[in-house]
C-alpha cells in the first residue's frame, strides 16, 4: 500500500462537518502527583511529586530522555497506572479511582493497537459498541471520523491493507470518535519514517487546532516537541525541569540539562563582570566583552556558562587573525548538510559549532582555514552552573 502523500491528507472538513469533545473544557491538573515502582521506601522514583496544570484546548508534550518519567506520567492520567501518592483532576473532578474506560480521554498507541481482524469501520466503532451506544448514532459518529481522517475510502479494508500512515489515522479516528474531553499520545509517530512522521505530525496539530481537544503528548523526539505543542513539559529523573513554550525552552532554557537536551548547544567558559541588572549583564566571554541576557538565578558569587546555539555563531574569513567578532579559531571540519553547513572550530575557548545557513559554494571555508568567532549579541544566554 502506498504510504500517505500530499494528495491523501486528513479531510479539511471543518465547514462540511461539526465534531467536538464532549464540552468544551478538559482542565486538566496533575497534583503532587508520584509513583514508585516497589514497595520499599528506597524503591527507585519514576515519577517525583509532579504538579502541571493544563488548560482546556491546549496541546501539552511531555518530553525527555528514557527513564525520565514522561510515560509512567503519561499513564498514570489514563488510569493504566495506580499513583503512589498524588492526584490526576479533569475539569476539577478527581480521576484516581476512576477506571481507564471510565475516564473522558481516549488514547493514541505507540502501536497503533488495531484489531487485525476488524475492518476500519469495525475498528472506529468498536468503543461506541462497548457503551451500548444506538445503530443510529454509532453510524453517524463513525461516518463523521471517518470523513475526517479522510478514511472513508478505505473503511471495508483490514488492517493489514493499509500503510503505516493509513493505520495510524484508523487510531485517531477510533480516539476522535469517543467525543473525549482529553486526548492523550503515547509516541504515536515513531513506527513511521522520517517523511511520513513530519506529515502526520503536521495533521495532527491541525486537527488539534481545529478541534480544540486537549491533548497531553509524549515523545522523545525534539522536533516532534516543538512542532507540535503550545507548550513542552521537560522531564528529567522523574521531575519536571521546565514548562514553557517551544521558542523559550529552545532560547531561554532554565538548566544546563534543558540546554544540552534540547536542540544543540556551546557552552563558552564566561567571567560576569557585574551584578546582573533586569536580567542582563556584562561578561568577559570568547575574547570580549559582551552584554548578555541572563538566567534569574546568575549572581556574582555563582560560577556561569555561556550557551550560545550553533546558528547564533558568526564565522568570518579571516587570515589576518582580526579579533573584531572575538577569538580566532581554526577550521577542524567542515559538514555539508544542503540546506546548511556545519563547522567545528577549535579556539582558546573550546571546540565550537557553528551552522550556517544556505551558503553558497563560494562562501563555504575549508579544513584549516583561520576564522575570527563571534555570536549574535541578542542570543547568548548566561546560565548558572548548579553543583
Amino acid at each position: 500500500m502506498d504510504n500517505l502523500t500530499a494528495a491523501d491528507p486528513i479531510a479539511d472538513t471543518s465547514e462540511a462537518i461539526e465534531f467536538s469533545p464532549a464540552e468544551e473544557s478538559g482542565q486538566v491538573t496533575l497534583s503532587a502527583l508520584t509513583k514508585r515502582y516497589g514497595s520499599r521506601a528506597d524503591d527507585p522514583i519514576a515519577v517525583d511529586n509532579v504538579d502541571l496544570h493544563i488548560n482546556a484546548g491546549e496541546f501539552v508534550t511531555l518530553l525527555g530522555p528514557s527513564g525520565c518519567g514522561k510515560t509512567s506520567t503519561l499513564r498514570m492520567i489514563a488510569g493504566f497506572e495506580t499513583p503512589s501518592s498524588g492526584h490526576v483532576a479533569v475539569d476539577g473532578v478527581d480521576m484516581v479511582s476512576v477506571a481507564p474506560n471510565k475516564r473522558p480521554m481516549s488514547m493514541v498507541f505507540q502501536s497503533y493497537a488495531l484489531f487485525p481482524h476488524l475492518s476500519v469501520r469495525q475498528n472506529v466503532a468498536y468503543g461506541l459498541k462497548l457503551k451500548k451506544t444506538s445503530d443510529k448514532r454509532l453510524k453517524e459518529e463513525v461516518d463523521t471520523a471517518l470523513t475526517i481522517m479522510n478514511l472513508i475510502p478505505y473503511a471495508d479494508r483490514a488492517p493489514h491493507q493499509l500503510s503505516g500512515g493509513q493505520q495510524q489515522r484508523v487510531a485517531l479516528a477510533r480516539a476522535l470518535v469517543m467525543r473525549p474531553k482529553v486526548l492523550l499520545f503515547d509516541e504515536p509517530l515513531s513506527n513511521l519514517d522520517a517523511k511520513l512522521r513530519v506529515q502526520m505530525r503536521n495533521e495532527i496539530r491541525r486537527l488539534q487546532k481545529r478541534l480544540g481537544i486537549t491533548s497531553i503528548f509524549v515523545t522523545h523526539d525534539q522536533d516532534e516537541a516543538m512542532t507540535l505543542s503550545d507548550r513542552i513539559v521537560v522531564m528529567n529523573q522523574g521531575q519536571i525541569e521546565q514548562i514553557d513554550t517551544p521558542e523559550r525552552v529552545y532560547r531561554r532554557p532554565s538548566s544546563i540539562f534543558v540546554a544540552d537536551f534540547i536542540g544543540r548547544a556551546n557552552f563558552l567558559d564566561a567571567t560576569l563582570l557585574a551584578e546582573p541588572v533586569v536580567n542582563r549583564a556584562r561578561v568577559f566571554a570568547l575574547g570580549r566583552e559582551r552584554d548578555v541576557e541572563t538566567h534569574d538565578d546568575v549572581t556574582l558569587e555563582g560560577e556561569v556558562l555561556l550557551m550560545v546555539r550553533p546558528e547564533s555563531v558568526l564565522l568570518t574569513l579571516n587570515p589576518e587573525a582580526d579579533t573584531v567578532h572575538g577569538e580566532v579559531g581554526r577550521v577542524l571540519s567542515v559538514i555539508f548538510h544542503g540546506e546548511s553547513v556545519e563547522y567545528e572550530v577549535e579556539t582558546d575557548s573550546g571546540s565550537i559549532v557553528a551552522l550556517v545557513s544556505d551558503a553558497a559554494a563560494s562562501e563555504i571555508f575549508e579544513v584549516m582555514d583561520t576564522v575570527s568567532v563571534g555570536i549574535k549579541a541578542d542570543r547568548g544566554w548566561l546560565l548558572p552552573v548548579v553543583p
